[in-house]
């Protein structure tokens, strides 16, 4: 237990959960020291049982009020909310694009804001934004609001009171469901038929709830072979949003064009002649269409993971970057607009998975509330651990072959 300073300004945070076999409460305590304030545990209610939930009362001091704001701010992280949060502060955005100097700065978490007394839940959490407070239809509405998208003269929240978060349920260690079983230190030893048939499980509930499937793909989806997998699933209805960027879409459009992907046969694993300038031609006899869907309906493009996502009438977002030839005609050059366009696609959305693709894994992370479960899939593990250390903790991670992996799913959700 430490002692608090001497420090002018202090409140007192509780926190609920299994603070032991999570290492929340330590968590909590070394965010406080290194943000420079201090603490002291006024109580430390353990459970009597393992399964038991256990309560901690922590004040937390600091030198001043918007150092102890931030603080505040930084343990909500771990659920640890200000025992007597009053109410919320508001004031009016400076000017397009900037947030008020002491704004509060979100997190992912399922968030409640106190206006008047009322405790309103924000819109699609999200991290790292604002939160600003709206009329609609007569009553005040809180949403999350990227710093690029704030209007001069918007209500935003301010400093740390009238808010606090929720952490998702969680079960003690070792008592976790089937799918809990993954959320373990990322490895590649562990065996992955069962952890397979774990995911198509889930995807089979998250489709029974009414809910949407969220893929996240990159190109090895296509230089491993594994396109025809993921055809299959599109066709099986298991994909009902695809975030990419220009890589995967030219190199699958590619593949159905000219059998190769980045100049290599994919029958035959060997180079083409003149197979380098498949990618760029791919691009090109799409540009002539005028976008993908165009390409599609007047028979230029008839097969491949794009194909079939505008066969099926799903969505897909293409966000590109500086390194893209081309790019095709439906991929977002401006990164904002990029980011608005896969924000819409958000809403309804109750799995997201992640194959091949750091990236585009860490920015589909940043703006997915921490409510929705998300497996990433990679042959990197550093994939899976610069999502958890971005913040999106409930990332669960498979270290494997893109090619194996899609091949088995597949075989679960969509046997031929």
């Amino acid at each position: 237990m430490r002692r608090v300073s001497s420090a002018a300004h202090s409140a007192t945070v509780t926190v609920t959960g299994h603070l032991m076999d999570t290492g929340i409460l330590a968590r909590i305590l070394d965010d406080v020291l290194e943000y420079g304030g201090d603490y002291r545990i006024e109580t430390l209610d353990l459970g009597r049982q393992h399964e038991d939930e256990s309560r901690a009362l922590v004040e937390i001091s600091a030198d001043g009020a918007d150092l102890l704001d931030r603080i505040l701010m930084r343990v909500q992280i771990h659920g640890a909310n200000a025992v007597d949060p009053g109410t919320a502060t508001t004031r009016p955005a400076p000017a397009d694009g900037v947030f008020p100097d002491d704004f509060y700065s979100t997190t992912n978490l399922e968030t409640l804001v106190r206006l008047d007394r009322e405790w309103l839940r924000v819109r699609q959490p999200e991290m790292d934004c604002g939160l600003v407070v709206t009329d609609e239809d007569g009553q005040q509405v809180v949403r999350t609001v990227p710093v690029s998208d704030v209007r001069a003269g918007d209500a935003v929240v301010c400093g740390a009171h009238g808010v606090r978060v929720e952490l998702p349920v969680q079960a003690p260690r070792g008592e976790e469901d089937d799918f809990g079983f993954m959320s373990s230190a990322v490895s590649s030893e562990k065996p992955q038929a069962l952890l397979v048939r774990q995911i198509a499980e889930r995807m089979r509930e998250v489709k029974a709830e009414g809910k949407r499937i969220l893929w996240v793909g990159g190109p090895a989806v296509v230089h491993t072979g594994a396109s025809p997998a993921m055809v299959r699933l599109v066709r099986a209805g298991f994909v009902d949003v695809l975030f990419a960027g220009n890589a995967l879409a030219t190199h699958d459009i590619e593949s159905a064009l000219f059998g190769t992907s980045l100049g290599v046969d994919l029958a035959k694993g060997s180079g083409v002649p003149h197979g380098h300038e498949h990618h760029i031609r791919a691009i090109n006899t799409i540009r002539a269409a005028g976008s993908i869907s165009a390409a599609v309906e007047s028979g230029v493009l008839t097969g491949g993971v794009m194909h079939a996502m505008v066969q099926a009438g799903k969505p897909f977002v293409l966000v590109g970057s500086v390194r893209d030839d081309g790019p095709l005609p439906d991929v977002y050059t401006d990164v904002i607009e990029g980011q608005r366009a896969m924000r819409a696609q958000l809403p309804d959305v109750g799995f997201a998975i992640m194959v091949a693709t750091m990236l585009h894994s860490i920015a589909t992370g940043n703006i997915l509330p921490a409510s929705i479960p998300l497996v990433s899939v990679d042959i990197n593990p550093a994939t899976v651990t610069k999502l958890a250390d971005r913040g999106s903790a409930q990332a669960m991670g498979i270290i494997t072959d893109i090619g194996l992996f899609l091949e088995q799913l597949a075989r679960e959700l969509a046997p031929e």
